[in-house]
């Protein structure tokens, strides 16, 4: 943490009379003098502060002595979403329907490699309300994976930034909890659809791992009058620790190291 800046060196009985120029023994300091030195004082300061807090930034952001984010041994390339496996997802809601879908908006720039990749899991039937016959309706679920390595700015201050967002994407963020333990900075944001998402930092790299579901009703073409009842939308909070579990999981699999 960085404190107030506090004034250390203050000359001594042995600091020779030479260290500011135009200083008379016999006369002592004259008044520019004073206002020289206390310049330069202020100025030797501000330099220790200026170097507590590059010190600081690179212990606590994972800035690189060329001033660029750390990449942390992470990889972050066009293939990285066959690293994808999600195992404790799909232990709990069901097996991936096929391997994990790259989609088009991946970026491979100097400054930046960034890759997006979702999994759909089987659909399965959902439960009446009385939880002891089938409903008609069935029940779905989907991972989407954001992987970033930021190569040329820090991302942590953004990263930041975005846990005290009220709307991601048109849907409103019922709260945030931090996960501890997780990258350098991790947040699970529970949003108002019962989606959930988890957000990690480390060094230069960003992941979200997002986890949804949707629901889907009966056929009506089977001569019965209107829809059966509404089954209420699966408790995703139930998924918190699976969807924390795979996302460092993840983490793992895009280290190079």
């Amino acid at each position: 943490m960085i404190t107030e800046p506090e004034l250390v060196g203050e000359p001594g009985p042995d600091t020779p009379a030479d260290v500011v120029s135009g200083f008379d023994p016999g006369q002592g300091l004259p008044t520019g003098g004073r206002r020289r030195a206390r310049r330069l004082l202020w100025a030797a300061a501000g330099a220790v502060v200026a170097s507590a807090v590059w010190a600081s930034a690179v212990f606590a952001y994972g800035i690189g002595g060329d001033r660029k984010p750390d990449p942390r041994g992470y990889r972050v390339e066009s293939d990285s979403c066959a690293a994808v496996e999600l195992r404790a997802l799909a232990r709990a809601v069901g097996e991936p329907r096929a391997e994990p879908s790259t989609e088009l908006d991946g970026i491979e720039h100097p400054a930046l490699h960034r890759i997006r990749c979702t999994v759909d899991f089987t659909v399965a039937a959902a439960r009446a309300p009385d939880g002891e016959e089938a409903s008609g309706w069935s029940t779905g679920y989907q991972a989407s994976l954001t992987a970033e390595l930021h190569k040329e700015t820090d991302p942590r201050p953004e990263f930041e930034a975005s846990s005290t967002l009220t709307e991601i994407d048109g849907t409103g963020v019922d709260r945030v909890e931090r996960v501890p333990d997780l990258g350098d900075l991790a947040y699970l944001l529970i949003m108002e659809d019962a989606s959930m998402r988890v957000q990690v930092v480390e060094g230069g790299f960003v992941v979200t791992l997002a986890l949804s579901s949707w629901m889907s009703p009966p056929d009506i073409d089977n001569g019965t009058d209107g829809l059966p009842d509404v089954v209420d939308q699966p408790e995703m909070l139930a998924y918190r620790a699976d969807l924390i579990s795979d996302t460092r999981e993840v983490m793992k699999a895009l280290k190079t190291g």
